[in-house]
């Protein structure tokens, strides 16, 4: 039976993950802490990963019960900082990095999602990845999990199983994974960004015709083509309504498609 086996939230975009047991749907339907703060460059552009490389240098280590970020670049030594209480600080650690001033902005009800039209939780199953990742021989599981950044990780299924959790181009595929209803809408479009080790910026040589020649290759029978305009796409799109606030995601939790 299909169960949820992790939960990763990214409480900076574009810097590392951290893996929680539960967590809260916001009003605005993110998952609470996912994305809430985000590096914009005083025009007010986002500074991400697929603006530039160089942030995949950034290691960031985040203790959400105590509220605090280390950040550090390789050879350097780890700096601590209250996420709360200390972004002057956070901002002119990254500012310094960057070589040009940033500012922290902060959506404590949407979060700042890669698809405003979708701003719900990225859905992969587990064998999906180990399927991807075989494709390329160097590249481990865990490396193609950090290269794709989905939210919610599903077991006991079969590669690319969150394929059936949309339905034809434009309507929604309702969903639950415990008590909170999901409605699906279509696979994420990637960027360059998984085409770069997440740790080094390197980048993979032909990433991604590799990766579209292989996607098409072993497209299920149960994904529907009406979705698939190109087959760089992988991990699936998701909104959660403003009634499922306030309710609970915990690791282990079944997914039942409706």
């Amino acid at each position: 039976m299909p169960k949820l086996a992790k939960i990763i939230i990214y409480p900076i975009k574009s810097l590392d993950g951290v893996a929680v047991n539960q967590a809260i749907i916001l009003p605005g339907g993110a998952l609470q802490h996912d994305r809430e703060l985000a590096i914009a460059d005083e025009k007010g552009k986002i500074v991400n990963a697929k603006r530039t490389a160089k942030i995949h240098l950034v290691r960031s280590r985040f203790d959400l019960q105590n509220r605090t970020v280390s950040l550090q670049v390789m050879g350097t030594k780890k700096q601590l900082f209250q996420l709360d209480e200390e972004q002057k600080g956070i901002e002119g650690w990254l500012s310094d990095f960057f070589g040009f001033k940033v500012k922290l902005q902060e959506n404590l009800f949407t979060g700042f999602p890669d698809d405003l039209n979708a701003p719900g939780p990225t859905v992969v199953s587990t064998a999906t990845l180990t399927e991807v990742a075989s494709w390329f021989p160097d590249i481990s599981v865990e490396q193609i999990r950090d290269r794709f950044r989905a939210n919610l990780e599903i077991d006991d299924v079969p590669p690319f199983w969150e394929d059936q959790l949309f339905a034809e181009k434009g309507d929604i595929f309702p969903f639950h994974i415990g008590d909170v209803l999901f409605e699906g809408t279509y696979p994420c479009q990637r960027c360059p960004v998984p085409t770069r080790d997440a740790f080094t910026g390197e980048t993979y040589p032909n990433f991604q015709k590799i990766f579209v020649e292989k996607r098409q290759q072993t497209l299920p029978k149960w994904a529907n083509l009406s979705q698939f305009n190109h087959f760089y796409r992988l991990t699936g799109n998701t909104q959660i309504p403003a009634s499922q606030a306030g309710k609970i995601l915990k690791v282990g939790d079944v997914v039942h498609r409706i």
